[in-house]
């Protein structure tokens, strides 16, 4: 399994409706970083603070282009060290990787999934 390039891959399709925060997350949150609590609405997240409405995606993904024709984009995350338990886990499963089209994973992997399974485990 390759290390993470920075797709953005996950983020993006989970950065919206899909993550979670925890109680304790958020009350922390609150505490001591209220440029991220901002963004809760009744203990859920990424929330437009000024209107109220859902985003669809997290506000605190940001994006890297280059200038060069044959550039990727590199995503990063402003909030990395204090960004929801749902993000630190990820990835959990191989399955999951593979249909989110995770650029971690190398042929060795798809050919063994019990131990790509393994290696993931064994990362956290």
């Amino acid at each position: 399994m390759k290390d993470c390039n920075q797709c953005g891959k996950c983020c993006i399709k989970y950065g919206g409706g899909d993550l979670a925060a925890s109680q304790e997350e958020i009350d922390l949150w609150e505490i001591f970083n209220p440029e991220i609590f901002d963004y809760v609405k009744k203990n859920e997240i990424w929330f437009d603070p000024k209107t109220g409405a859902k985003l669809s995606r997290c506000p605190f993904l940001e994006v890297t282009t280059e200038n060069a024709p044959t550039a990727v984009n590199i995503y990063t995350c402003s909030i990395y060290i204090n960004r929801p338990e749902d993000c630190r886990v990820y990835p959990s499963l191989i399955t999951e990787m593979i249909k989110d089209d995770c650029e971690m994973i190398e042929i060795t992997d798809l050919n063994n999934l019990d131990q790509a399974q393994t290696l993931i485990e064994n990362k956290g």
